[in-house]
C-alpha cells in the first residue's frame, strides 16, 4: 500500500497570494517527511483550491489560462506535483468553455465540471457543457491525454483528495490523504477460503493503516479532513482491483457476480474504522488497472458494466478509452445516466472519459505511459437524445 497523494486544500485568492501558497508548500514538505519516516511511500503532494469560477469571479473568468500559468510556476517552485483548480459551475456557463484553452497551458493543473448536485439537481445544460469540454480536450494531444486533467462531477462534495475531483470548500485550509491500496484487496482474498474471511482480512488491513495515517495526521499543524481509502490500482496484477475480484471467485470481471464483488469490497472499506472522506470505495479506472484493461480489450468488461458497478461502489467511470470521433451528443446520455445515479443513490460519482484521436472501437491503445496498461478502445452504445431530454432544464431528483 502507498499514499497516492497528500492534498492541501486552500483558497490562494486572485491575484495569487504568495504567502498562502508558500504555507501550503512548507506544510506538504513536512507532511511528506512525516509519512515517509513512518514507512509509507508518498507518490505525490498536491494543492486543491476553491472552484476557479469563485476564485476568479465571473468578471475574470477569461483569465483562467493566466491563472493556470501562474499557479503552475509556483507549484513547481514549491515541489508540488499537481494542482486542482476545482470545477466549472453551472451558474457561470462560461467557466466550462475556458477549460480547453487552459488545460493546454500545463499538464499538471486539473479541472472538473459540475453536472449535478443536491442543491441544484440534474442540470442538462451543465451535462452538455461537460461533454463539450471532453470532446474539445481530446485532440489537444495525439494520445488524448488532455482528458486526464478533467472530470465531470455528479454529487461530489469538497474535500475529496483524488484528482481531478478535488476542490476546497471551507474558509480555513485542511488536508486529506488518498491511498493506492488495491494490493490490500488482492492479498486479502488470495488465499481466503470464504468471502467473509477475505472481507475481514481487507477491513483489518485498511483499519490498521487508516489509524496509523490518522495518528500521524493529528501530529501535524493543519486540520486533517480524512482519508480517501479508495482501492486505487496500479497497472500490474499485484495492484489490480480486477485481480482482487477474480480472486474472490469471479472467472472474469465483467461477468455476472462482479457487481456483488464490487459491493463487498466497497463495504469492506465502509466497515473499517478510520476518518473517511471522498469516495472511499471500489475504484475502477480501466486503463490504470491491468486486469480491467485486459477484460475491456476482450469485450468482457463494457462501459455499461462499469456504470452498473458504480451503483454499489465509490467512484464512477475513469480512464475509459473511447473512439476518437465520439461526439458530445453521444457523451451526454452516458453522463446523464451517471448523474441521475449519483443523485438518486446520494453518492459521489465522476466521469473521466478519453476519446483517443484516430482510434475506433476495437483498436489497440498502444500507449507509451507507465501508469496505463494496454487495452482496446471501448464501444460506446449511445445515440443523441431527442426532445424533451435535449433541452437545458434543471431536474430535481430526490434520493431514495
Amino acid at each position: 500500500m502507498k499514499i497516492r497523494s497528500i492534498t492541501y486544500f486552500c483558497n490562494p485568492k486572485f491575484p495569487l497570494e504568495d504567502k498562502i501558497l508558500q504555507t501550503a508548500g512548507t506544510f506538504l514538505a513536512e507532511a511528506r517527511s512525516a509519512y515517509e519516516a513512518a514507512g509509507y511511500e508518498v507518490q505525490t503532494v498536491r494543492i486543491a483550491t476553491i472552484p476557479f469560477p469563485k476564485l476568479l469571479g465571473e468578471e475574470n473568468i477569461n483569465r483562467l489560462p493566466e491563472l493556470v500559468g501562474q499557479i503552475d510556476r509556483v507549484a513547481q517552485e514549491l515541489k508540488v506535483g499537481y494542482v486542482s483548480l476545482g470545477p466549472a459551475l453551472p451558474e457561470i456557463p462560461r467557466s466550462y468553455e475556458v477549460i480547453p484553452d487552459s488545460a493546454f497551458i500545463s499538464k499538471n493543473v486539473f479541472f472538473g465540471g459540475v453536472m449535478a448536485d443536491k442543491s441544484r439537481g440534474l442540470d442538462l445544460a451543465a451535462i452538455r457543457a461537460c461533454a463539450d469540454v471532453i470532446v474539445k480536450l481530446a485532440p489537444i494531444e495525439p494520445n488524448g491525454f488532455a482528458n486526464l486533467q478533467f472530470a465531470a462531477l455528479a454529487n461530489v462534495d469538497a474535500g475529496a483528495p483524488f484528482f481531478p475531483a478535488a476542490y476546497h470548500g471551507k474558509d480555513k485550509p485542511y488536508f486529506g490523504i488518498a491511498t493506492e491500496s488495491a494490493d490490500l484487496a488482492v492479498k486479502a482474498f488470495e488465499n481466503a477460503k470464504t468471502i467473509e474471511e477475505g472481507r475481514n482480512n481487507l477491513t483489518g488491513e485498511i483499519e490498521k493503516h487508516g489509524k496509523k495515517i490518522a495518528e500521524i495526521a493529528r501530529s501535524l499543524k493543519v486540520k486533517f479532513y480524512g482519508i480517501d481509502f479508495s482501492l486505487a490500482p496500479f497497472p500490474d496484477d499485484a495492484h489490480s482491483l480486477g485481480n482482487a475480484v477474480e480472486n474472490m471467485g469471479i472467472p472474469k470481471i465483467g461477468l455476472h457476480g462482479s457487481l456483488a464483488a464490487a459491493a463487498i469490497l466497497t463495504e469492506a472499506v465502509d466497515r473499517a474504522d478510520f476518518p473517511h472522506t471522498g469516495f472511499s470505495g471500489f475504484m475502477q479506472p480501466v486503463l490504470e488497472d491491468s486486469v480491467l484493461a485486459k477484460r475491456a480489450a476482450e469485450g468482457t468488461l463494457t462501459i455499461k458494466d462499469a456504470l452498473l458497478y458504480s451503483a454499489v461502489c465509490g467512484t464512477g467511470l475513469d480512464t475509459v478509452p473511447l473512439p476518437g470521433d465520439t461526439t458530445a451528443e453521444q457523451l451526454v446520455p452516458l453522463l446523464l445516466d451517471l448523474s441521475a445515479m449519483a443523485l438518486r443513490l446520494d453518492k459521489p460519482l465522476t466521469a473521466r472519459l478519453m476519446p483517443i484521436p484516430g482510434k475506433k472501437a476495437g483498436d489497440e491503445t498502444n500507449f507509451d505511459f507507465a501508469f496505463f496498461a494496454q487495452s482496446k478502445i471501448m464501444s460506446l452504445e449511445s445515440e443523441p437524445l431527442s426532445s424533451p431530454f435535449d433541452g437545458k432544464e434543471t431536474i430535481d431528483i430526490k434520493k431514495r
